[in-house]
């Protein structure tokens, strides 16, 4: 997949901005503050319909206005499609798919796939889980786009069931509340029951290919893990849980204690058991008012060997596991569709800047299989020469220009 040309209007810094860009290696350069990353996040919204810098829309639209538009021919194969965004903070956003007549914005997920790494992707090791949920269920929405509405149906579940148990906390429990709740812990197990079981599907398909990109960006010997850390599994069996859960190396597969008993399951099981949960729960989510059990409760462990990154691994090995992160959702992606021309554009916004010359190098070599590369960088010599080819130079919000690599701003 690759874009040819991308226009913005009022989006971030950007009144109207409009460049092309070429299949292969594209760097944006120029000096922080300019806008380059903008231009990124863009590209990443087309695709995901989400910000990997704010959580909200309204930060997008340029000060002042009231609606940013991303437009963009996007081309997949010897296929074309002309695909522009509306983003509206505080009412629905509205998509247009060759210039026809307005539809739901989640109407373009799946056209468009891209991997995007940027600095911010440390907090995937260093913060909460919120954004290591967020980093399945992204994957799981591009790959399969109909999980966006699941999602959305979830969060709308959880958010009524949430103040229905408010409400319970403030005028006492009755047989309504009870009939009511009911409801809502079906229904929540439904929804829930399918974005863990997209999100274990995505982990499994995932893992074999963070523990390589780690290997061939680090050189190191030691073995990249992801696991699945479920608010379900207190319900499992207790020989059922794997391996790292119960300490002794035996349960579960004692050589992938990352593997979780969870991935056994089926979906309906997975309801099954969150329904038990739910139900299990009760008295702990009255007293809480909140909901304990299900997908938003849940995380996602990294490590080295059996060793945690966060908070034991160097500043290097954080990067490059970040790294391998991405690069292994890209390898996911490309073995759900590897038709020619299928392969998601790859966006490495400000990152070899933190890099050594090894790992700038292997990252340059891994990335260069990309049908598509869009590279941000404040200096030039940040980024190897092999991906210099085609070079923009980012001076303001209103200019941006294709340049020599030598030339200086």
């Amino acid at each position: 997949m690759r874009l040819s040309q991308l226009t913005l209007t009022d989006f971030r810094s950007y009144a109207h901005a409009q460049l092309q860009l070429q299949p292969g290696p594209n760097v944006l350069l120029g000096f922080n503050g300019v806008g380059k990353t903008n231009i990124a996040e863009a590209i990443g919204y087309l695709s995901t319909l989400s910000s990997h810098r704010v959580s909200q829309d309204g930060p997008l639209v340029r000060h002042g206005e009231k609606q940013a538009i991303i437009r963009a021919d996007a081309h997949r194969g010897a296929r074309q499609a002309l695909l522009e965004v509306e983003i509206n903070p505080g009412r629905s956003n509205r998509a247009r798919i060759n210039r026809g007549n307005p539809v739901r914005a989640t109407d373009v997920l799946g056209i468009l796939r891209t991997v995007l790494f940027a600095p911010e992707d440390l907090e995937l090791i260093k913060g909460g889980p919120t954004l290591r949920r967020r980093l399945f269920d992204d994957l799981a929405v591009q790959l399969r786009p109909s999980l966006g509405r699941v999602r959305l149906d979830y969060e709308k579940v959880l958010k009524q069931r949430n103040a229905l148990l408010k409400s319970i906390r403030h005028e006492g429990f009755t047989s309504t509340h009870e009939a009511t709740l009911a409801v809502w812990d079906h229904q929540l197990s439904e929804a829930g029951a399918h974005l863990l079981k997209a999100r274990l599907e995505m982990l499994t398909a995932l893992r074999p290919h963070v523990a390589t990109a780690y290997e061939q960006l680090s050189g190191s010997v030691r073995t990249a893990r992801v696991q699945y850390v479920s608010s379900l599994e207190e319900d499992l069996p207790q020989d059922s849980l794997s391996a790292s859960e119960t300490g002794d190396g035996v349960a579960g597969d004692a050589s992938r204690p990352d593997v979780s008993a969870l991935e056994t399951l089926t979906r309906q099981e997975l309801a099954s058991l969150m329904l038990q949960r739910l139900q299990g729960s009760r008295r702990a989510e009255r007293d809480r008012a909140m909901t304990l059990v299900g997908p938003h409760r849940d995380d996602v462990n990294f490590s080295l060997d059996q060793v945690p990154v966060k908070g034991f691994a160097s500043h290097g090995e954080t990067w490059s596991f970040a790294l391998a992160l991405r690069l292994g959702a890209y390898r996911v992606m490309v073995d759900d569709d590897p038709e020619e021309g299928a392969r998601p554009v790859l966006i490495l916004d400000d990152v070899f800047a933190e890099l050594d010359a090894r790992r700038r190098r292997r990252l340059a070599e891994l990335a260069a299989e990309a049908e598509q590369l869009i590279v941000t960088a404040a200096v030039d010599d940040d980024v190897p020469e092999a991906l210099l080819g085609n070079a923009l130079r980012v001076e303001s919000v209103d200019q941006i220009s294709q340049v020599s690599v030598h030339e200086q701003p």
